[in-house]
């Protein structure tokens, strides 16, 4: 079973910057897909970006290209999603994801984070 554990999120400006990171709990984090998510008070969960395992694919929802970047280091078991240039419309509660299997910005990954609230506001 894969445990997943995210930091990093709270109250930023419009404009500014936050990292959020996820700490996986298995040996063989590298075999695994992963992917970030975010969910806003009365939306749908919302699937922001995803790479791939060896090939290093990613993927990015039209709403975030260009400001966020999704990244891992496998020796560390982690994940991580740089956010620059928030904006409002980003406050969500953000949730990591892996999967063994590829699902793309599908919300049906496999294993899930505790989620964790990211606030963009003046």
């Amino acid at each position: 079973q894969l445990q997943l554990v995210e930091s990093g999120g709270g109250l930023v400006q419009p404009g500014g910057s936050l990292r959020l990171s996820c700490v996986a709990s298995s040996f063989s984090f590298d075999a695994y897909y992963i992917a970030w998510f975010r969910q806003a008070p009365g939306k749908e969960r919302e699937g922001v970006s995803c790479l791939s395992t060896v090939f290093g694919r990613t993927n990015y929802a039209d709403s975030v290209k260009g400001r966020f970047t999704i990244s891992r280091d496998d020796a560390k078991k982690t994940m991580y999603l740089q956010m620059n240039n928030l904006k409002p419309e980003d406050t969500a509660v953000y949730y990591c994801a892996a999967d063994r299997v590829e699902k793309l910005l599908r919300p049906t990954y496999d294993y899930w984070g505790q989620g964790i609230q990211v606030t963009v506001s003046s």
